[in-house]
């Protein structure tokens, strides 16, 4: 069985995210999708609200299994016997980073590889920082998360519907 780890913070999903898993679980047998909690970072949902709504906007997908994860992802990888990682980039940017952590992760174990996925393009502007900005201000995200993200990003900020 061919499983890729597809990790992030998810924080909110947004439809370039659900575009790769929806691309992944075509290529693979089985995709985890790995909910990052690092206790550096400031999340805007709880790691608890961001599983509820992966799994709820993933439940049509037989091959999709979400996990949440507080240490490193190749430690993760060694727990569930799979060493290929997928990773969505829209830009160079993203590229960059990517590039940097993948080596990384490689040098932690070198059977860890990472695949890059670039983006759709209409979802190459897509970032959780900036989405959740554009609804703090009352814009509109509506193609740009799946209604679920959108009503709860509208009720964090008590934007109303």
């Amino acid at each position: 069985m061919q499983k890729v780890i597809f990790p992030g913070s998810f924080d909110p999903v947004t439809n370039g995210h659900l575009n790769v898993i929806d691309r992944a679980t075509k290529l693979f047998d089985k995709v985890e999708v790995v909910i990052s909690v690092n206790p550096q970072k400031q999340y805007l949902f709880s790691v608890e609200e961001r599983f509820d709504m992966m799994e709820k906007l993933t439940a049509h997908y037989d091959n999709v299994h979400i996990s949440v994860w507080d240490k490193l992802i190749v430690d993760f990888a060694k727990k569930i016997d799979t060493f290929l990682i997928i990773r969505g980039v829209r830009s160079i940017t993203d590229f960059t980073y990517e590039f940097e952590l993948s080596l990384m992760n490689h040098g932690l174990d070198n059977r860890i590889e990472t695949l890059y996925m670039p983006t759709d393009s209409k979802y190459s502007l897509l970032k959780s920082s900036a989405i959740k900005e554009l609804a703090y201000f009352g814009g509109n995200i509506s193609k740009m998360v799946p209604p679920l993200v959108e009503e709860a990003l509208k009720a964090k900020f008590n934007r109303g519907s």
